[in-house]
């Protein structure tokens, strides 16, 4: 992790303040106080423009980036299953049951050992910086100190991050080989958990936060889920976990509970603002005035999606109600840990949803009409939707922001984003960046001001 902050940076940056609109600004001006938060942003055309350039050349605090490069928000990936890493890009061919039961409990299990854990974890937060998630919605493990190695990594590489100690008691869902011993030893994990992460030497900037996590309904107990939701409320944690993902699981707690995953979790007292949905594919009109109600956020995981829910989420449907909704890489349901695969994969199912996909079915009947989204709510939620789902101030270049920024580069070798200026406008580099930039592209990474 680096140690020295940006004061001053000139260049062109792409920010969304709302999801319908998408500002280049070049040859802008973005002030950083010591905090690490944006002072200002001085537009070229703006007053006191020249004054603000020629004070930071002459104190030597000016960072200028090139012509042919960008600066945007970083990401934040709303929904991470951080134990997956090592089984990213595997059996995507196999059912749901059978890719939980036969490669990803057994994965989860070995992070009792704590060297695994760390070589994993440590591997997965650098790759993520790199990829440009500065901010991280992660699930952990059933494991106390594996756990913890994930929140030290993480505030020794600099990366916000909010994590969960999964919660896994019921024995008639989850495997004897991985789940809590008991009700009661999955409420001290989580409980331990909390108050690890509050109290850690290293978070005194709150970058590193704890979620109280109950996997889904189906794996958890109905004592262990009323009594995480208490928790929640003790703690003023967050809570995440996965709602109405598919049709097994959205029928399974109709079946159990009588009602909805999102009616449920209300009643245990996990709905809240500090919620964070997985998924929510299934839910119906009256579950999303629930939770536009209570105020929690959704998890958009559109890659995934295609793979293991057997559905498509009503994603504009969900933005036009005015719901919360973030983007996520769902690793390692997903097969990408890039949030520019996210925003595209979000286009792309929108558009098959409205669209449809049987051509045996009439063209005017098959699809949902009105439900594609455009490319400035994809960087949209691919930035700041996502952070305001966990009410952090970064996601734009406002004032009062984190500068949590990507430097994108157009002209790398092998990952060149062909700008003309002659023929692309101000919206056409911005649908350039968000359907063709990679990993690559992005060759520097801040957090807070500071390049990790």
């Amino acid at each position: 992790m680096g140690n020295v902050r940006e004061k001053v940076i000139l260049g062109s940056f792409i920010h969304s303040t709302n999801r319908d609109t998408v500002e280049l600004l070049k040859n802008a001006l973005v002030l950083i106080d010591t905090d690490g938060k944006v002072i200002d942003l001085i537009e070229s055309s703006e007053p006191g423009y020249s004054s603000a350039l020629k004070k930071s050349k002459s104190s030597n605090s000016l960072y200028e980036i090139s012509s042919h490069q960008y600066i945007i928000p970083g990401f934040t990936d709303l929904h991470i299953h951080a134990p997956q890493w090592p089984q990213l890009g595997k059996a995507l061919d196999v059912p749901l049951e059978v890719w939980l039961q036969k490669y990803t409990f057994p994965l989860e299990a070995k992070y009792c050992d704590e060297n695994f854990a760390k070589m994993v974890y440590s591997d997965l937060v650098s790759t993520l910086l790199k990829s440009g998630t500065t901010t991280a919605v992660y699930y952990g493990t059933i494991h106390k100190e594996a756990n913890r190695i994930l929140a030290d990594i993480c505030l020794n590489k600099g990366q916000r991050a909010v994590i969960g100690k999964v919660v896994m008691d019921n024995p008639e869902e989850c495997p004897d080989y991985y789940r809590d011993i008991s009700t009661q030893s999955a409420l001290e994990g989580t409980s331990d958990f909390l108050n690890y992460v509050k109290n850690h030497s290293k978070n005194i900037d709150n970058r590193v936060d704890a979620a109280v996590t109950p996997r889904f309904i189906p794996s958890c107990t109905d004592e262990v889920l009323q009594e995480l939701g208490k928790l929640a409320k003790v703690h003023s944690a967050y809570v995440q976990t996965h709602c109405s993902e598919s049709d097994w699981e959205h029928n399974y707690v109709i079946n159990r509970c009588g009602k909805s995953d999102t009616e449920a979790l209300m009643d245990y007292g996990l709905l809240n603002r500090s919620t964070i949905l997985a998924h929510a594919n299934f839910i119906s009109e009256n579950d999303m005035e629930l939770i536009k109600e209570e105020g929690a956020g959704i998890a958009h995981c559109p890659l995934s999606n295609f793979f293991f829910s057997d559905a498509v989420f009503p994603l504009r449907r969900a933005l036009e109600k005015g719901l919360r909704v973030g983007l996520g890489t769902d690793i390692a349901g997903g097969p990408s840990s890039s949030i520019f695969d996210s925003a595209r994969s979000a286009i792309v199912s929108a558009r098959a949803l409205e669209n449809g996909v049987d051509p045996n079915i009439s063209r005017d009947q098959r699809g949902v009409g009105d439900s594609r989204i455009g490319f400035s709510d994809a960087f949209y939620l691919a930035t700041k939707g996502g952070a305001e789902v966990l009410d952090i101030p970064t996601g734009s270049f406002e004032k009062g922001k984190y500068f949590d920024a990507l430097l994108i580069d157009t002209q790398i070798d092998n990952a060149k984003i062909s700008i003309h200026e002659e023929v692309d406008n101000e919206q056409d580099v911005i649908q350039k960046m968000v359907m063709l930039a990679t990993r690559s592209n992005i060759v520097k990474t801040w957090v807070s001001g500071i390049s990790v």
